[in-house]
């Protein structure tokens, strides 16, 4: 294992390493509390996900609009490289899920998350925002903003 990040509330623990030298993929376990939502975004980069426990629902980007999808432990989804999507944990206990990506967007999620030894998760601070706005532009992916996400019946909070 290499270390655990809080990304902005959910975590994401690193089962390789995303700087591997030659590695083509990056495999993480993602967990994200109950209620949490990972609001509208978009990236070069696809990402796959085998749900464990826990139960999402999943915004994805389809012809003709979005559809939010029922995901339970055993589903499988993947998310297309720039396809627009988002996530809610509609359960009461914390969502895990074993996920698997491209080194690049591995990077940007420990540039975005911080460390952690997996303890309490405290709301997104100004100066993290600031830090995902950064490195977005800089890795090229797309946030979804509050007229946005409120038109998929998403609320960010005040701040976001």
């Amino acid at each position: 294992m290499y270390g655990v990040t809080n990304v902005l509330g959910p975590t994401i623990e690193f089962l390789t390493s995303p700087d591997e030298q030659g590695a083509v993929y990056c495999v993480m376990k993602g967990t994200m509390p109950p209620g949490a939502v990972v609001p509208l975004h978009s990236h070069p980069d696809f990402e796959s996900f085998w749900l464990i426990s826990g139960a999402v629902l999943a915004l994805s980007e389809r012809e003709g609009g979005f559809d939010w999808l029922s995901v339970r432990p055993g589903d499988f989804l993947h998310v297309p490289a720039g396809a627009k999507h988002a996530f809610r944990n509609t359960s009461k206990d914390p969502a895990v899920a074993l996920i698997t990506t491209t080194p690049g967007l591995a990077r940007f999620l420990q540039e975005v998350g911080r460390p952690t030894e997996g303890g309490g998760q405290s709301p997104p601070a100004a100066e993290d925002m600031q830090r995902l706005a950064a490195a977005a532009a800089k890795y090229g992916h797309w946030l979804g903003g509050p007229e946005d996400n409120a038109a998929v019946g998403i609320t960010l909070p005040s701040g976001s």
